[in-house]
């Protein structure tokens, strides 16, 4: 009888065992996500160290490029996977510009898997002034920063929708 408890702790062990090692490889953004810095300075060294792909996934008109991350990147903010990694910064030759009107000289944030109540939680706590906004309902939220609380919530909105259409 002693076994079976004993193969449970031994299955249990090994399960852990193998989830640990990515938790430990995960690659947190929150620190960029304070909107104080910049698209290129937020994308450039995820591009370079192939965390996500250098050419992006999407173009919304408004120049917010989707890129997608990388297999194996393990991307997080706020302890939630990141879906997308989003950012526009006006003539800088690693984002492709839309046919519209420019969201702004630079713009950045991801969009994570979770309900947009707890990322705005998590958000706040950690002192950011990003915008969050819900893309699906439960399932996935953008955390964006743009400068402007007043372009953020319109932003936002663009790219949230068009990432629900994408699902």
């Amino acid at each position: 009888m002693k076994t079976v408890p004993l193969a449970t702790l031994t299955a249990f062990a090994a399960v852990v065992g193998g989830l640990l090692p990515s938790l430990c490889d995960a690659t947190p953004l929150e620190s960029q996500l304070d909107c104080k810095s910049s698209a290129h300075r937020f994308i450039a060294p995820l591009v370079a160290d192939k965390s996500i792909d250098a050419r992006p996934m999407r173009v919304e008109a408004n120049s917010v490029n989707a890129f997608k991350p990388t297999q194996g990147s393990e991307l997080t903010a706020y302890g939630f996977r990141v879906y997308a990694v989003l950012g526009y910064e006006q003539g800088d030759d690693l984002f492709k510009r839309g046919s519209g009107q420019p969201i702004n000289d630079s713009a950045y944030g991801v969009v994570v898997l979770a309900a947009s109540e707890t990322v705005e939680e998590k958000v706040r706590e950690a002192g950011s002034t990003a915008v969050v906004k819900q893309v699906v309902p439960m399932l996935m939220t953008a955390v964006f920063c743009d400068g402007s609380g007043l372009r953020n919530a319109s932003a936002a909105g663009t790219v949230t929708t068009e990432a629900s259409r994408n699902r």
